[in-house]
């Protein structure tokens, strides 16, 4: 839906830059939606080993945390909202790698 309103209702509305900003925040929200849906199924059908379930819901919360920050400081951002949310989006950029990484933990763990 925010893709949609990006590609239709806000493409005349936005400079390229703040466009491209939202775009940006469209397509990180989506890959790591779809990455929390990978964790959650994972955790739900006891694909996860014991030793690597901690790991894995952790990686669940960074993904959120990662989604809510980037993708959201950016939508902020590129509507015009205030400037100091600029240091928010390296904060959720560092929670999607640390996502990333403890969900590498939990695959390596069994």
């Amino acid at each position: 839906m925010l893709g949609a309103l990006g590609a239709h209702a806000l493409k005349t509305k936005l400079d390229p830059t703040a466009l491209h900003a939202f775009e940006t925040a469209v397509t990180y929200q989506f890959f790591h939606s779809m990455a929390l849906c990978i964790v959650a199924v994972w955790l739900r059908s006891g694909g996860v080993s014991i030793a690597g379930q901690g790991a894995a819901v952790f990686a669940g919360y960074a993904f959120c945390v990662g989604i809510v920050l980037f993708s959201g400081s950016l939508y902020v951002l590129s509507l015009g909202g205030p400037r100091g949310f600029g240091p928010v989006t390296p904060v959720g950029g560092i929670a999607f790698i640390a996502g990333w990484i403890a969900l590498a933990v939990a695959a390596l763990r069994g």
